[in-house]
């Protein structure tokens, strides 16, 4: 390991590593925040593209049930049953979309994953180079 003649002193080497290191969680802070203003701001786009299709979705899912009630009663089946078998159906699927759509909301990530692991090699590099 090869040593380095630095002419400041021990006073001066801790007020440049005390002002490096501020430095350094300023940027780090700053490198959090823009990860999490980001993961929102995806996540706000998409729940508004969602929230809008979604009441489409709605108003045509609402009418294609109402048709196949018809269709039913049309094919011989009495209006209470037809109605009886469509809800059943829509209840159904209506469940599968609903759980899919829990799972991956609790799947989002919004931690600052690479402002931690920066932090933590800062630390390991101050660490080293205390040694």
């Amino acid at each position: 390991m090869e040593r380095r003649e630095d002419s400041r002193s021990i006073g001066e080497l801790l007020g440049d590593l005390g002002r490096q290191v501020s430095t350094l969680v300023r940027k780090e802070i700053d490198l959090a925040r823009v990860e999490v203003t980001s993961s929102i701001g995806r996540m706000g786009r998409g729940a508004a593209m969602a929230g809008a299709g979604g009441a489409l979705l709605y108003a045509g899912v609402l009418v294609l049930l109402g048709a196949i009630v018809l269709g039913l009663i049309e094919a011989g089946l009495d209006g209470w049953l037809a109605a009886l078998i469509v809800a059943a159906g829509a209840l159904i699927i209506g469940a599968i979309v609903t759980s899919m759509g829990v799972k991956q909301v609790q799947s989002t990530d919004m931690a600052p994953t690479q402002t931690v692991e920066t932090v933590r090699e800062n630390v390991d590099f101050v660490k080293e180079q205390m040694q």
